[in-house]
């Protein structure tokens, strides 16, 4: 199968997965940063059991080590801001502020690569601002989820554009490991705190939690995460979060079935959630028209 193509295909299947996570989220009953604390912990276990994982870790060289180490807390600060998200919002309305990931990979990339901005990507990240705006109009009650959304957004395109940078020095599932243990090194310093500041934070997962995390730690993070960093690999960081705005598909699909959300957002928010989507279909045509897209 052609490099580009398998890797479409690995990164629609992590995007699949990633659609389950919102309503995951929604389902379980703790707070934003006690379950990402428990989602990291059951993560990192299923990685260690990988054959090999640990081996790659105590491979990577110390600098490398501490440039994943922070791309992981990115990744684990973007966790929290999008339950956060969820639990001051709804799942329709978050999983519609990260498909403004886009375009801060369309300004967030060039500046870290010290590269000009590429007039189609960022046309295409423009296009989603109008959408985002209409949900936003609609949606004013809620305001901190919305802005929670849109930091969920900006990290994930700054990690997304830092992981890019450095896929090809390592193997994807002892590269993830190092990341989601840094990061659990971070939540693991700042829980104290958090439940100092908020002491009625309950730590103590119900039994459905227990069943929910599982999932959401295997089924819908380390599986999704190993073959979206293989993805990375074929495909430029702004392809890769262009084609994640499909998980609003998905998550908005799951979310009618399980909270009946569409019973509370009008046609404008579709409208939004079309504009937003429409910028996911034009990009593939346009590199198509222009052959901007290379095999890296």
């Amino acid at each position: 199968m052609n490099p580009t193509r398998k890797a479409y295909l690995q990164l629609h299947s992590s995007v699949l997965l990633w659609g389950f996570t919102a309503i995951l989220g929604k389902l379980i009953s703790l707070s934003e940063l006690p379950l990402v604390w428990y989602r990291v912990v059951f993560t990192c276990l299923a990685l260690s059991f990988i054959p090999g994982v640990l081996k790659q870790v105590k491979n990577t060289h110390r600098n490398e080590i501490l440039k994943l180490a922070g791309i992981g807390c990115l990744v684990c600060i973007h966790w929290v801001c999008f339950y956060g998200a969820i639990k001051y919002s709804d799942v329709s309305i978050t999983l519609c502020c990260l498909a403004t990931t886009s375009f801060m990979v369309s300004i967030i990339e060039p500046a870290i690569n010290k590269t000009k901005i590429k007039w189609y990507e960022l046309s295409l990240g423009l296009l989603i601002i109008p959408g985002v705006m209409i949900i936003v109009h609609v949606s004013k009650l809620y305001i901190t989820g919305i802005i929670l959304g849109l930091l969920a957004a900006f990290f994930a395109a700054t990690f997304t554009v830092l992981n890019k940078k450095v896929i090809h020095r390592h193997h994807p599932q002892g590269m993830t490991f190092i990341e989601l243990f840094s990061g659990l090194i971070l939540l693991s310093v700042v829980l104290p705190f958090y439940l100092h500041f908020y002491p009625g934070i309950s730590m103590h997962p119900t039994s459905n939690d227990w069943i929910y995390l599982l999932i959401l730690s295997v089924g819908c993070t380390t599986l999704p995460f190993v073959l979206a960093l293989h993805a990375l690999k074929h495909l430029s960081a702004f392809a890769s979060t262009l084609l994640v705005n499909l998980e609003p598909v998905y998550g908005i699909i799951l979310a009618i079935p399980f909270f009946h959300e569409n019973k509370d957002l009008g046609w404008m928010f579709y409208a939004g959630t079309g504009i937003i989507l429409a910028a996911v279909f034009l990009h593939p045509l346009m590199n198509r028209k222009f052959g901007i897209e290379k095999v890296v």
